[in-house]
């Protein structure tokens, strides 16, 4: 075999682990993208919910809290538009909030009542709103010849209540 034949050889054999590689470094790219793109659309929705005056966040179906999630993840306050983020609708979000405790040096879930953080009852503001996916988002990874399970995705933002 010539030093040209053999050359060819250890290309052809070479180049399917390169491209897998190079498929790989594409997916991981795109996984990140898609986790960032999800965390920034949940930061943001965590900054509006917390500037949005009169929202009653001990109400799942509070229609302010909905215009807000409707327009971070549609681009519209009412839902119609189509997800930003393919996938990601209004309905897979959840807003929490918290208080923190002194007496106990955490935060905790802030509770609905008048001791707690239902501020249309008479109770304090909560410290924090937490944003989150509870079902998390699934990624597929597009390699081929490989069968691999969805990623699930789970991020969560913590953002001070008032926006800032």
């Amino acid at each position: 075999m010539t030093r040209r034949g053999s050359t060819t050889v250890e290309t052809i054999l070479f180049l399917p682990l390169l491209l897998l590689l190079l498929m790989g470094t594409i997916e991981l790219g795109r996984l990140t993208y898609t986790y960032y793109s999800i965390y920034k659309a949940l930061y943001t929705l965590a900054r509006q919910a917390g500037t949005v005056q009169g929202a009653n966040f001990c109400d799942e179906e509070d229609p302010r809290l909905q215009a807000v999630k409707n327009f971070v993840l549609t681009g519209t306050e009412d839902g119609s538009g189509e997800p930003l983020i393919r996938e990601l609708t209004p309905d897979r979000v959840q807003i929490r909030i918290e208080r923190y405790d002194a007496d106990r040096g955490q935060l905790e879930e802030c509770h609905c009542g008048v001791p707690g953080c239902d501020t249309t009852n008479g109770g304090l503001a909560p410290d924090y709103i937490v944003v989150t996916l509870p079902d998390g988002y699934p990624f597929q990874l597009r390699i081929p010849y490989l069968s691999l399970s969805p990623i699930l995705l789970r991020p969560q933002v913590r953002v001070a209540f008032g926006g800032l």
